[in-house]
């Protein structure tokens, strides 16, 4: 086999041809000791990744910032009511008692109590704390608790009112009615202000909602429950001779993981025949429905990632609304006009006629598909929640509706809002806030060294 024919000799450069010279290196980057800049740009895969990362980050660190802004807008003005002494002279002026807010919240449809809470958290709180007002919560793991709680104040307040404040010596009182024993005793004076409801999310409503009907309307003493009817079982004949042992803690009942749910005193159906008891108030504490999305499921990622990107939106919506309570601003719920759909409706219920049955009812579509089914006879949870509230409409009798309130700020306190300009040191990030530190501390080093010089020159 004959060997290969050898490579060509490399051409040999010409005596003509001049080499190019070296491209200057930029003299400020020279004297700062970095490297000189690439002489192209980044390969087409590279640009798309980092064009695409880039602009993601800059939109949460965008929205965050933003979101932070908002918050600290509404902070700023509530803020002078901390500052607002408490009514009173001397030394009761310290006792007295301040107003007091209560935060209804629950879990929402097929999640936990830690989203609420930490919705809460994130966008209500800030604003509260700033106004100095004191609040307690309501809070509920399972469908029907914020009801019972809700209904049974109501009972306690019409029993408290029937017997003129007179405790029941026979029965354990409770810590809140030793506090308020012992401010009477000291001639401490309730708050006699608006005091206002929070409530979040659209679920929550629904059972603040139906409590306030079952304890206005609803009688002050459980209506008797029916007993089970007796299935008669014929004793069997196989297995007479076997011994049967006996089970291990037969006697003892099984311990109940939660507290049994207070059972309704009433039904929506038993509103119209209800009569409202003559010492019920002409105007309720006014009321503040909060909104809290929450969507689940992988086919709704458009949604969620839509949401998480413009979350300062949600951010100035909730702290309008919560501004609203903690400057105490308030309307009557309006009735709504009639719509010809409203004729189309086969069920009645369903008619929208106030506007609280109207508060926060987009949420419902973004509730997940188990909550409209009825529930499985071996779930034990849907066997611990006495009555169904989420999957029913809103049913208002006209003596409740005509005596809540809502909490709306007024246009004067939006405008005033507006104006408020919020320092960028409130809303910026940990890196800018430590590089402004890094500046104001070498400036002022600076400062301090000139200052020793010109000293010394003098």
């Amino acid at each position: 086999m004959a060997d290969p024919a050898p490579p060509p000799p490399p051409a040999q450069p010409s005596a003509s041809a001049v080499p190019k010279a070296p491209k200057p290196r930029n003299p400020a980057l020279r004297m700062l000791g970095l490297p000189a800049l690439p002489s192209k740009l980044p390969s087409r895969n590279w640009m798309i990744f980092w064009t695409i990362s880039t602009s993601i980050t800059a939109a949460i660190i965008y929205d965050r910032r933003e979101k932070d802004r908002a918050i600290a807008k509404w902070k700023h003005a509530v803020e002078h009511l901390a500052k607002e002494p408490v009514p009173g002279n001397g030394v009761m002026a310290s006792l007295a008692e301040p107003r007091k807010l209560t935060i209804f919240l629950s879990s929402p449809p097929g999640d936990g109590l830690r989203y609420s809470q930490d919705h809460y958290t994130e966008y209500v709180k800030p604003i509260l704390a700033a106004s100095g007002l004191d609040w307690e919560f309501v809070q509920g793991r399972r469908e029907g608790d914020v009801r019972a709680v809700v209904a049974e104040r109501v009972r306690k307040a019409r029993r408290a009112q029937e017997s003129n404040n007179e405790t029941d010596s026979t029965a354990q009182p409770t810590r809140d009615e030793l506090i308020q024993a012992h401010r009477r005793s000291r001639g401490i004076d309730e708050y006699q202000g608006v005091r206002g409801d929070v409530v979040i999310g659209r679920h929550t409503w629904k059972e603040y909602i139906r409590g306030l009907h079952e304890g206005w309307l609803g009688p002050l003493v459980a209506p008797p429950v029916p007993k089970p009817p007796v299935v008669e079982t014929t004793p069997s004949t196989e297995g007479e001779g076997e011994e049967k042992k006996p089970a291990e803690n037969a006697d003892e009942p099984p311990k109940p993981k939660r507290p049994p749910q207070i059972p309704p005193y009433n039904s929506t159906n038993d509103y119209p025949a209800e009569s409202l008891p003559l010492l019920a108030p002409a105007h309720f504490q006014p009321s503040a429905p909060i909104r809290e999305p929450h969507i689940l499921g992988f086919l709704n990622t458009p949604t969620r990632l839509y949401r998480f990107f413009n979350r300062r939106k949600l951010a100035e919506e909730i702290g309008r609304e919560v501004a609203a309570v903690c400057l105490a601003t308030y309307r009557d719920y309006r009735e709504l006009p009639h719509t010809p759909s409203d004729e189309t409706l086969s069920d009645p219920e369903n008619t929208h006629k106030y506007e609280q049955q109207k508060e926060l009812e987009w949420e419902e579509k973004d509730w997940i598909k188990k909550i409209w089914k009825d529930p499985k006879p071996e779930d034990e949870e849907a066997k611990e929640v006495t009555e169904r509230i989420w999957t029913k409409p809103v049913v208002m009798d006209p003596r409740i509706a005509s005596r809540m309130r809502k909490f709306e700020i007024s246009p004067e306190e939006v405008e005033r809002a507006n104006k408020i300009v919020v320092p960028e040191e409130e809303v910026e990030g940990w890196t800018k806030g430590k590089l402004r530190q890094l500046y104001r501390w070498s400036a002022a080093k600076l400062a301090k060294e000139e200052k020793k010089a010109w000293d010394i020159d003098e």
